[in-house]
């Protein structure tokens, strides 16, 4: 206990003086608990001296209890060692004895097999005089497994004596089995009449030999089948390619008329598939001789001819035989051809398309089966073996088809008729189907006879002559005038199209898509059935971007034939007297005429282009329609206040025919897209109006707020529409070109308002679209002030009058603005 502690304790006992008083008695307890601990360590001190005293007396026992345990176990050991040596004594004579009996054993059992060796290789010996196969090949199997157990005693001269012995005698049984198989086929089989039962045994012979043997016999036996084929066919007369399937009627004839002979052979030897591979050889050498010594180019009928007959017969030997599959769903692959975006199939079609798929592939699978029972054990391929001989001279076929190809294209194109039959369901063009149906049948042609370097010889033919047929679609689309006529006319370069024209410029863009995606669909068949390593050089995305040329230029051809009938309309825009104008109207009669113009053609556009061309058609229409009708306003003479009120209104209404041309062409699938598309190139011309409409004295900043990208000319221009003189064009074209063009805001604010530039195009009219009736008058007088100080004076009241009063009419294409 610290100090600190003491005192809190004494603290603790005594917290006032009155409590001192019981010091006497604390003292005691304290003196009391003094003696009693004492007490027990005195106690623990004497028990600790005792434990000590009795503790090393147990140490000194437990010591001389371990002396008395080593002694004893040095004891047993001692015994346990004495015992070994007498029982090593007792054995040693038992070992020895052991050992004898086992060297006697061995040595019985082994002059025993010699016994039977000796004996075994005497009687082969007169088996093999006697040439008495069927005993001699059982006993050619126990001299074997007797030789096998003599490995180890090869230094013995008896043995080698022996093994010497056993080697001659089974050259004399190889030397009688070869000759007795040199008179097979030689008509000795038909006077001896035991001969095909000896043969018969000499193959057990043959099978107990060396393997060596056995492929000795057999290729010298189909060498000597073989001789009298390259003698008949080396000579002059059937040494040429229009007999080549002959050769073939040679080797099956000579098959099945020695087909009962041959069975002497076992099956595991496969002597006629052998036969086969080695006539193929000789065959496919004879072949390359006569196509490379030729002196001239070879017909090219003989020579398909040739290859037909020659890929038959690999067909019949790999069914046969086995040794690769050729590819079954060639023609399937080849027939579906055009048919990948066909969305008319039904689901009869479909389901009729995969089952013949699913059969395909049980039937190929129950074939592989049944062919692991005959396959040979080589695996050799008989596709091919023959028939890539004739691979290096087929160029003359691919000449001879593209020249076939080129002819029908031009007949094709002259008799189409670039008009689509009533009733038909595609707006294709003829041509482009026909042409596709001649592509496919020459490929099924070309591949049941090659996958190789012709097949794909033949691609390119292909890719030729479909971009020979896009020249062909590109060419019959029309043209723009040329010469000195069309010059003198102001028609030069433009395009005139016929309501003829604008139907068959839409089956021209339909005919190239459908070539297009056929093309790709072209490329991705015979990519499956072409060889491997040729399959990635198959592409035709050149082939695709051709016809994609044609598109794009056929829908520009389009825009142009449809801007061309705009001419006359534009022209009627700038002969209207603009600024002697007295009135704001109904929307003038240029643009019924435009309006007239579109519903004539679009419907028709509409029914035949599909919803990705239409749009695109669209597109250009419209960024070719704004800047031209925005050109054309500087092309009027003079603009007054009322003038450019007419002609916004006259803007609107172009603006709302372009937007209703989707639901004119029935296809509104991206309206919300184009309709934002028709008002930024729309909103030009209506900015240009607002900017004639502005006071004088605000045009300039006017103009540069909403025309940031205007230039001085055109700005010295729309002072010569509003009918300002030279005099006072010159001080204002000062200040204008002191600040400079392109300002976003005005450095001076408007008398009446500030115009925003980047608020939303002002419009006199809401769209109709969206609400069906007039805007409220302060909300239009509100919009109209970014016209500027001539938008609130009377003329544009009259305006509001106007307008107000056309919007209860019943008739009249005014009205059309404000019920869509």
């Amino acid at each position: 206990m610290d100090k600190s502690s003491a005192l809190e304790y004494i603290n603790q006992m005594f917290p006032t003086e009155a409590s001192l008083s019981g010091v006497e008695l604390l003292m005691q307890k304290i003196h009391s608990e003094i003696r009693r601990v004492d007490a027990g360590i005195l106690a623990a001190v004497r028990q600790q001296s005792n434990s000590g005293t009795k503790a090393k007396e147990d140490l000194a026992a437990a010591t001389r209890a371990v002396k008395e345990l080593m002694y004893k176990i040095r004891e047993i050991k001692t015994k346990a060692e004495q015992s070994e040596t007498m029982v090593q004594e007792i054995c040693r004579d038992i070992k020895k004895l052991d050992f004898a009996k086992k060297h006697i054993t061995t040595t019985i059992t082994a002059l025993h097999r010699l016994t039977m060796l000796v004996s075994a290789v005497e009687q082969l010996q007169v088996m093999a005089s006697k040439r008495q196969y069927k005993e001699a090949a059982a006993q050619l199997e126990a001299v074997n497994q007797l030789c096998s157990h003599f490995e180890a005693y090869r230094d013995v001269p008896k043995i080698t004596e022996l093994r010497e012995k056993f080697k001659n005698i089974k050259q004399i049984l190889k030397s009688h089995v070869f000759s007795d198989f040199s008179s097979l086929g030689t008509g000795k089989e038909s006077e001896e009449s035991n001969l095909l039962q000896q043969l018969s045994e000499a193959c057990l012979v043959v099978d107990a030999l060396e393997a060596s043997v056995r492929e000795e016999l057999v290729n010298n036996f189909c060498s000597r089948e073989l001789t009298s084929y390259e003698q008949i066919f080396e000579g002059a007369e059937l040494a040429k390619l229009d007999k080549t399937e002959r050769r073939y009627a040679w080797i099956k004839r000579r098959m099945r008329t020695n087909e009962e002979i041959w069975t002497i052979f076992p099956s595991s030897w496969h002597v006629s598939y052998r036969l086969c591979i080695q006539f193929c050889k000789k065959t496919r050498k004879q072949l390359e001789d006569i196509l490379n010594y030729q002196k001239e180019k070879p017909d090219v009928g003989t020579l398909l001819l040739a290859l037909q007959r020659t890929l038959e017969f690999e067909d019949e030997l790999a069914e046969k035989f086995g040794g690769g599959t050729r590819g079954r769903e060639v023609g399937n692959e080849i027939e579906e051809i055009g048919r990948g975006e066909n969305n008319t199939q039904s689901a009869s079609d479909i389901r009729k398309k995969y089952e013949k798929k699913f059969a395909a592939h049980q039937g190929n699978a129950t074939e592989e089966k049944d062919k692991e029972l005959s396959v040979p054990g080589a695996g050799f391929n008989f596709r091919g073996i023959i028939s890539s001989c004739f691979e290096p001279h087929l160029t003359v076929y691919t000449e001879l088809e593209e020249k076939t190809f080129m002819e029908n294209l031009e007949k094709l194109v002259q008799e189409e008729t670039w008009d689509v039959e009533e009733g038909s369901q595609s707006s294709v063009l003829s041509s482009s189907m026909q042409l596709f149906l001649i592509i496919k049948r020459s490929l099924k042609r070309c591949s049941a006879l090659t996958k190789n370097q012709t097949l794909f010889n033949l691609f390119k033919v292909f890719q030729r002559v479909l971009k020979a047929y896009a020249t062909k679609l590109f060419a019959r689309l029309p043209k723009g005038g040329t010469g000195i006529v069309a010059a003198a006319t102001g028609m030069d370069g433009q395009i005139k199209t016929s309501d003829r024209d604008e139907r068959v410029i839409c089956y021209i863009v339909n005919s190239a898509e459908y070539c297009s995606n056929t093309s790709g669909e072209l490329a991705e068949s015979v990519s499956k059935i072409i060889d491997s390593q040729l399959a990635d050089g198959v592409d035709m995305s050149e082939v695709q971007d051709e016809f994609s040329a044609v598109i794009t230029r056929a829908l520009v051809t389009l825009v142009q034939g449809l801007e061309t009938k705009f001419d006359n309309e534009m022209a009627a825009m700038t002969r209207v007297p603009w600024g002697t104008l007295e009135s704001v109207g109904d929307q003038s009669e240029y643009v019924n005429g435009i309006n007239m113009i579109l519903a004539s053609s679009i419907p028709i556009l509409g029914s035949l282009l599909s919803p990705i061309y239409f749009q695109f058609f669209l597109d250009k229409l419209a960024s070719s329609l704004g800047p031209r009708f925005y050109a054309n306003i500087f092309k009027c003479k003079q603009i007054s206040e009322t003038g450019a009120q007419q002609m916004l209104l006259d803007t609107q209404a172009v603006k709302t025919i372009l937007l209703d041309i989707p639901s004119l062409g029935h296809q509104t699938s991206r309206a919300a897209s184009y309709a934002k598309f028709v008002s930024r190139e729309m909103s030009k011309a209506e900015a240009l109006l607002k900017v004639i409409l502005s006071p004088i004295d605000s045009v300039a900043d006017t103009y540069r707020a909403l025309l940031p990208e205007g230039t001085p000319m055109e700005f010295q221009r729309i002072l010569e529409l509003k009918g300002l003189k030279k005099a006072d064009q010159q001080s204002i074209l000062e200040d204008f070109n002191k600040h400079g063009p392109g300002i976003t805001k005005p450095s001076a604010p408007p008398p009446v308002a500030t115009p925003v530039p980047t608020a939303p195009t002002v419009s006199l009219i809401q769209n109709p679209t969206s609400a069906g009736f007039l805007a409220p008058r302060e909300d239009v007088l509100t919009r109209a002030a970014a016209l500027g100080r001539g938008a609130a004076t009377t003329g544009f009241k009259r305006f509001l009058a106007l307008t107000e009063a056309a919007k209860d009419r019943k008739d009249g294409p005014f009205r059309k603005l404000f019920n869509a």
